[in-house]
């Protein structure tokens, strides 16, 4: 009797969505944010999504209406997101509704620390509808959350 070959295991895909002002990486606020430009951490999600199994599509966007879109595209096909809401995190109510929608794990990150920064920053209305919340550690707060998201997988 012949054994068929297992077949190639298909990736994962994982939305990695990224609020407004996050395409200035490595030119908006160095100090606070970081060198790594946005095509770095674009090359870094992908590189790293692919070790884990995903197929990590990174996207960023300043417009909320596009950003709760993506967000119901990921609660209509059960995608797992990592999600930096940018300055949306502190007010859309439109977009926490959204993210409370989802059928699959959603992390929060941040690259700086919201609570050692301005006192409007340290309220998000995302967290308490995300998996998990990540921040403070540059471009490696993605790292750390889609790791952690293979972990809530499975993977």
């Amino acid at each position: 009797m012949s054994q068929e070959p297992d077949a190639p295991r298909t990736a994962r895909r994982v939305l990695v969505l990224n609020g407004p002002n996050l395409g200035r990486l490595g030119s908006r606020e160095p100090d606070v944010y970081g060198a790594t430009s946005y095509a770095g951490l674009v090359a870094e999600c992908t590189r790293l999504g692919k070790e884990l199994g995903f197929d990590a599509e990174v996207r960023e966007t300043n417009d909320e209406g596009e950003m709760i879109r993506w967000l119901h595209e990921a609660a209509d096909g059960s995608i797992p997101v990592v999600i930096n809401p940018g300055a949306f995190t502190h007010y859309s109510y439109g977009m926490r509704d959204a993210a409370a929608q989802r059928t699959a794990p959603l992390i929060e990150v941040h690259i700086s620390n919201p609570y050692a920064r301005e006192e409007f920053r340290h309220n998000s209305v995302i967290a308490a509808v995300a998996s998990g919340t990540v921040a403070g550690f540059g471009i490696g707060s993605y790292r750390l959350a889609l790791r952690a998201l293979a972990d809530e997988l499975g993977g």
